[in-house]
């Protein structure tokens, strides 16, 4: 059988990756795929640098519409990155009946849902396991292994920057600016690293991840997002000393009125196996009621470990290119007219507990005040800290509560900032036992 030819967008880091690791494994990942997997184009900015990537083995352009207009090219694949381009680029593959190939969660996260729909009118497949978590098949594992499960939530450290500076902030006792430096020098953070330290890099990946996990519409603009930048290093050897470690989590969840898609930083108690990932190592831990709790580790992001998932997807889309569309795996795992609309829950309806730290004037009455508060609010306290700071005059008192609703939160956070004792405002972050 002929091989199939592929036309690759970009040749940077994954690219790059790709072509060589295809290179390498040609032999093997022939006789998996059933024929060969042949890049026979490759659209990229720099035209010098790209043919000695290539090494003259392949068609190189500087017009990325080549490539997704070519009749020679079976499988495009889409490793830009952004929005705007990346999306006119796969819907015109897509218009011109050719599967796709994307580790581009920025798109799908924003237009995924107009791709898929354009992928299943035209009958081609649209495959993004290298978008979410790098090398790590999580979106094969929630598409296809849990097929059989009814999926309760996904809860995933699935940006690599953000856990090195937090691991590297525990580690040392640094703050969060020397480390940030740090990462960057490294090149674990980009020079604008603002997607990664803000959440909206994890907040791309759970999206993608919660759409199918159950059977949603791809929902970016209804998710919480927040990031690393405003987290003190006082707090994470605070919550050590409590018996717990501070991840940047994506959660996304099954509630009774709906679900949760949120990401922030979160307390995680030591013993778990997730709170124990450090460096640019990314994990996602699933939990299922057939199978109970399925742990994903591994690199999150890097040359070959990407380009390891974008040619596991090259080797799916040519097993099944030839096979009718309504037999395939849907983009999302839920037959197209099978989607829920359920809803998206906002933050104030959100049930967990919190890591609360309150400076305060070291006088009497403090302690009775805060939990006279807290119970009017109906929050109960499940452990208290108090550490004596700056001379003996304040002190920082933290409490870890009991589950309740944000909402409670938020009132019982406004009341204790107005009191005379407290100064300055209440750090919060909340908690989860992924129990």
């Amino acid at each position: 059988m002929k091989p199939i030819k592929v036309g690759l967008l970009g040749i940077g880091t994954v690219g790059a990756g790709t072509f060589n690791v295809l290179q390498r494994n040609q032999e093997d990942i022939r006789r998996r795929a059933g024929r060969g997997i042949e890049i026979t184009m490759v659209a990229a900015r720099n035209l010098e640098r790209a043919a000695q990537l290539t090494g003259g083995q392949c068609r190189v352009v500087d017009d990325p519409f080549l490539v997704v207009d070519s009749p020679e090219v079976d499988i495009v694949v889409e490793l830009i990155g952004g929005y705007e381009l990346p999306r006119e680029l796969v819907l015109r593959a897509i218009a011109n009946n050719k599967h796709v190939v994307t580790a581009n969660k920025a798109l799908l996260a924003l237009h995924g849902n107009e791709i898929f729909a354009a992928a299943q009118e035209k009958g081609v497949m649209v495959a993004f396991e290298a978008a979410v978590a790098g090398g790590v098949p999580i979106i094969k594992a929630l598409r296809e292994g849990l097929t059989a499960n009814r999926i309760e939530s996904v809860a995933g450290i699935i940006n690599g920057t953000t856990n090195f500076i937090l691991s590297e902030m525990r580690d040392k006792g640094l703050d969060f600016a020397t480390v940030l430096k740090q990462a960057q020098e490294l090149g674990y953070a980009e020079a604008d690293p603002t997607f990664d330290i803000e959440g909206v890099d994890a907040a791309h990946k759970l999206t993608i991840m919660s759409a199918i996990a159950f059977g949603i519409p791809v929902q970016f603009d209804k998710a919480h997002v927040e990031g690393i930048s405003q987290l003190q290093a006082d707090d994470i050897r605070y919550a050590e000393e409590l018996g717990y470690r501070i991840k940047l989590l994506g959660i996304t969840r099954r509630a009774d009125t709906g679900i949760e898609l949120r990401v922030h930083p979160t307390l995680i108690p030591a013993k778990r196996l997730i709170a124990n990932v450090e460096g640019a190592m990314n994990a996602v831990l699933v939990e299922a009621d057939a199978v109970g709790s399925t742990l994903y580790y591994g690199k999150g992001a890097g040359s070959e470990p990407t380009a390891s998932s974008v040619i596991a997807d090259l080797v799916d889309v040519t097993r099944l290119a030839t096979v009718d569309p309504y037999c395939r795996v849907p983009h999302l795992a839920f037959q197209p007219n099978q989607m829920s609309d359920v809803a998206i829950l906002p933050m104030s309806e959100i049930t967990t507990s919190y890591y609360l730290r309150v400076y305060v004037n070291d006088q009497l009455g403090v302690m009775a005040d805060l939990t006279r508060i807290l119970a009017d609010a109906g929050i109960s306290i499940d452990a208290v800290l108090q550490k004596g700071t700056r001379g003996g005059a304040r002190t920082d008192i933290i409490m870890i509560t009991h589950q309740t609703r944000e909402k409670n939160v938020d009132a019982a956070i406004e009341r204790i900032e107005a009191l005379v004792s407290v100064v300055g405002k209440v750090i919060r972050i909340r908690l989860e036992t992924l129990s």
